[in-house]
């Protein structure tokens, strides 16, 4: 006779969060000071976090010389902060802005040429799960305290993907954006099909994705990339993080969860971001489009794919 598995009696509530995946997780003991600190000697000199007001963070791209390009390695060490924030329960908000003249100009093309890259772009591409390209964005809506981007100079291509992924966004007037991957024969595939979704309309998400134009942030603005435009969006976004910190943080979660809800992709959509990336990159054309950025005479083959 098989042996019976006793019954642990536990509170009714406390047993259908266990059923959830919800039991609480135990609260930080180490100060936050010690964790940003630890965090810190990891993350540098690509990312920087820092303690702000309203028990806040700031976290900092700090690429300056390359305008905070997202190089690989940038994208892992964004990946392994946010992970940890998750776990962060007397953090109640979080910034994301950019050091120098630029939020983030997209990608790092070098790295994203470089050969010896080759392989780790053609696994993340081809891996069922999400790939670093769309972690590094989605990750961040993903976490249990809203996240307010802070954006100035650039926000292009895979900045922008990754300011779209905010529950906020705040923009200086002068600031550029651009979802730039047509112009290099590409295709959004950095978590767009989710970040987008709810946030802009299909025909502006259309346009801008097929045009790559660089718009401002009047533009910006009325097509719903940011939310406010702001002479100091910093400050503005520490207001906002006041008023935030003034409800329960529990109340804040459950309405960024049941918003996020609302608007939901399968995991199917987020794969077709990196099949037809697959596809454009082995297809003539995306030779051709790296040539036209710098030759305008250059032109297409006939479309390859249906």
């Amino acid at each position: 006779m098989a042996k019976q598995i006793p019954f642990i009696k536990v509170p009714f509530v406390k047993q259908l969060a266990s059923l959830n995946g919800f039991i609480p997780i135990p609260r930080t003991t180490v100060p936050l000071e010690e964790r940003l600190a630890a965090a810190n000697s990891h993350l540098a000199p690509e990312v920087r976090i820092e303690a702000d007001k309203h028990g806040s963070v700031v976290v900092w791209l700090t690429r300056v010389e390359k305008r905070n390009a997202l190089s690989f390695v940038t994208m892992d060490k964004l990946i392994w902060l946010a992970k940890q924030l998750q776990q962060w329960r007397d953090v109640h908000a979080v910034i994301v802005a950019g050091e120098g003249k630029s939020f983030s100009t997209g990608i790092d093309l070098a790295d994203l040429n470089n050969p010896k890259n080759l392989k780790t772009v053609a696994w993340e591409l081809l891996k069922p799960c999400q790939s670093k390209f769309q972690q590094v964005c989605l990750v961040w809506r993903d976490l249990p305290m809203p996240v307010v981007s802070v954006l100035h100079g650039h926000c292009l291509g895979a900045g922008l993907q990754l300011a779209l992924a905010t529950d906020i966004r705040i923009a200086t007037p002068t600031c550029q954006f651009a979802i730039m991957e047509a112009k290099w024969g590409l295709v959004p595939d950095m978590g767009l099909t989710q970040s987008a979704f709810g946030v802009l309309r299909a025909d502006v998400v259309k346009e801008l994705a097929m045009t790559a134009r660089v718009f401002d942030a009047k533009a910006a603005l009325t097509y719903g990339v940011i939310s406010y435009v702001s002479e100091q969006p910093m400050q503005a976004a520490q207001a906002l993080v006041a008023e935030l910190s003034s409800r329960s943080p529990d109340a804040v979660l459950a309405s960024k969860r049941i918003v996020n809800a609302m608007y939901h992709t399968t995991a199917l959509t987020l794969y077709q971001e990196k099949w037809w990336q697959v596809k454009l990159i082995l297809g003539q054309n995306r030779k051709l489009a790296v040539k036209k950025a710098k030759d305008e005479t250059v032109t297409f083959l006939k479309r390859q794919f249906r």
